[in-house]
């Protein structure tokens, strides 16, 4: 057995590898792409359903979509470190099913805040082009935001990880940066979580990320975990 040929993928279960492969694939063609002045994200990032960027193929593309090479290398860290242990745990087939689904709630419940705003703005969940809007200078900015800003990332899908880690492996120690102690996992998930929900509704400015859609990701997993009669497990991680 040659160990030192070995590819650093050979131990990873089916699911998570092909994920991790894609994502860099997609990656990789984002930066080909942009480089031929062709932006890739705003045809495969997810939009606001009303906005004339949506297509209907968005909310699978954009979990596939990476913003910049410190988000892909977080978001793909935590896919190594965390995806391996819930898929063997659920089987590969229910996991790649837990995925796109954590995936599409955190969609779903980052557009239903984002309807929610514009309605606030505009009286409406729509914007008429025919309507004349009397709106203040700052309401048009993140109007505009929602409209023209899309969302990209597997963020989503993996806070729905995270949460399942936490369940399934609650007892396990993590060692957190800046924490000098290890951490419970079920500590360290409710604490990221509330930090998000913070960070969502304080809406800090020049904040651009949908921590919303990371708090969609986390309650479709927490309910579908219910739903299947998932518990935690002995093992230790």
């Amino acid at each position: 057995m040659n160990l030192f040929g070995q590819s650093p993928l050979a131990n990873i279960p089916p699911v998570v590898k092909n994920l991790l492969i894609i994502n860099i694939i997609f990656f990789i063609a984002t930066l080909v792409f942009e480089n031929s002045g062709i932006q890739l994200a705003y045809h495969l990032g997810a939009f606001y359903f009303n906005s004339p960027y949506f297509r209907v193929w968005q909310p699978i593309t954009y979990m596939f979509m990476h913003g910049g090479w410190a988000h892909i290398f977080f978001n793909m860290f935590a896919l190594y470190m965390f995806g391996p242990a819930i898929e063997y745990y659920m089987g590969s087939k229910r996991f790649l099913n837990y995925y796109f689904i954590t995936g599409l709630g955190a969609l779903a419940l980052q557009m239903l805040v984002q309807a929610i705003e514009v309605h606030g703005i505009l009286g409406s969940f729509i914007f008429d082009p025919n309507v004349s809007y009397n709106i203040t200078s700052e309401s048009g900015q993140k109007l505009r935001a929602i409209y023209t800003d899309p969302m990209v990332g597997a963020s989503g899908a993996l806070f729905g990880i995270l949460v399942a880690f936490g369940v399934l492996y609650s007892e396990t120690s993590l060692y957190i940066m800046l924490i000098p102690i290890p951490v419970k996992a079920k500590y360290a998930v409710i604490g990221y979580i509330v930090v998000e929900l913070y960070l969502g509704l304080s809406q800090h400015q020049g904040d651009s990320v949908a921590h919303f859609a990371h708090l969609g990701g986390a309650l479709f997993g927490y309910i579908l975990l219910k739903v299947w009669g998932m518990h935690r497990t002995n093992d230790f991680y």
